[in-house]
């Protein structure tokens, strides 16, 4: 019986759920060139305007102006922000699209 309990609790904290939204458009193209940023947050998540809220969020420079600098991006298309939450922990992406 505890072999179940254990599997059980182990595939529970490795669970995990997954939502892709959209966050900015522009009247710029889509365009070819796409940058990610990218955080960790423990005990909070991705809550409407807000991009990163909790207790501990691992990238201070967490955002669209430094999802754009990776991609070489100078005019943005489009914004989205992909959320992964588990059990304490969410990481939280915006994915710039431009030119």
């Amino acid at each position: 019986m505890k072999k179940y309990i254990i599997g059980a609790l182990t595939v529970g904290l490795m669970a995990s759920c997954s939502l892709t939204r959209p966050y900015a458009v522009t009247n710029n193209p889509l365009g070819s060139k796409k940058g990610v940023s990218t955080t960790g947050i423990i005990l909070g998540g991705s809550q409407g305007e807000e991009l990163a809220v909790g207790l501990f969020v691992t990238n201070k420079d967490f955002g669209v102006i430094e999802a754009a600098k990776k991609g070489k991006i100078t005019k943005i298309g489009a914004v989205d922000v992909k959320t992964t939450n588990y059990i304490f922990f969410t990481k939280v992406e915006v994915i710039v699209t431009g030119e």
